[in-house]
């Protein structure tokens, strides 16, 4: 079986988010797909079938953490975009994935850069900072909201590039209610908003660039700073940059460049 690994949200060599991208004629049972990403040990596999009838243009698709299967995964969506039109001849410029959060429309541009349709997902205000939120003494609270992933609003980029996971080490508790934690402050030099991303259930590995956190991020920054398209970045490590959209009908645009690391074959 082919697989790809496509660093997504970037244009530079080892930038970006890595996602392992496998297409499929029929799928594989769900335990050895979940044993394929743990081998693969990339922050998400993602796995695609052609829909029958739909003339190329329609896949569905799934996408597994090392761990476990995660419901919406931008990077590798994104990823798996590439992979169709830059080695399997996809030349639409317009490609349909199929999900379990629903239909996910993904654009190519003339510079090919990609830009995802996904879902909105407005995160609500908490009214106190859930317990395990290590916050500095005698500093206020910063703004909390909640959804899929808990939102931290810090004051500045400056603040976001301190963070520290174990800030945050008792939310990552069998019972917590988020899939990660999501820190966010205003961005300076032309960016409007910046990121980070730490997975709760992955003993809070850091996520180099999240797609599906923007779904949480693009309305909150949109309505905050009174417009509704946006550049962001991500600050980790590897770094990423995100063109974003609010789009009516409950939807955002999430746009980046993804660029091929390596291909290679899996033998089972």
């Amino acid at each position: 079986m082919k697989f790809y690994i496509v660093d997504a949200f970037t244009q530079r060599p080892f930038g970006g988010n890595p996602a392992a991208v496998m297409p499929l004629e029929a799928w594989l049972p769900d335990a050895l797909m979940q044993q394929i990403a743990a081998q693969n040990n990339q922050p998400e596999t993602a796995f695609f079938v052609q829909r029958p009838g739909t003339n190329g243009g329609h896949f569905d698709l799934r996408w597994f953490t090392p761990a476990y299967e995660i419901d919406l995964c931008g990077h590798a969506t994104l990823a798996s975009a590439q992979v169709l039109h830059q080695f399997l001849g996809y030349a639409a410029d317009t490609v349909v994935f199929h999900s379990r959060s629903g239909p996910l429309p993904v654009r190519r541009a003339a510079d090919g850069r990609l830009t995802l349709d996904f879902p909105s997902r407005p995160a609500q205000p908490l009214p106190v900072p859930p317990p395990g939120l290590a916050l500095a003494p005698g500093r206020p609270a910063p703004p909390c909201l909640g959804a899929r992933d808990l939102v931290v609003v810090l004051a500045n980029e400056a603040e976001v590039l301190a963070f520290e996971a174990q800030q945050a080490a008792g939310l990552a508790a069998p019972n917590t209610p988020y899939l990660g934690l999501i820190i966010t402050a205003p961005g300076t030099g032309g960016v409007d908003f910046v990121s980070r991303f730490f997975d709760l259930g992955l003993g809070l590995l850091e996520d180099p660039v999240t797609g599906s956190a923007h779904s949480n991020l693009i309305p909150y920054w949109a309505e905050r700073l009174g417009k509704t398209e946006l550049f962001a970045r991500q600050l980790s490590r590897r770094g990423g940059e995100l063109w974003c959209a609010l789009r009516g009908g409950g939807r955002v645009d999430i746009g980046g460049y993804a660029r091929a690391y390596a291909t290679g074959d899996i033998l089972l």
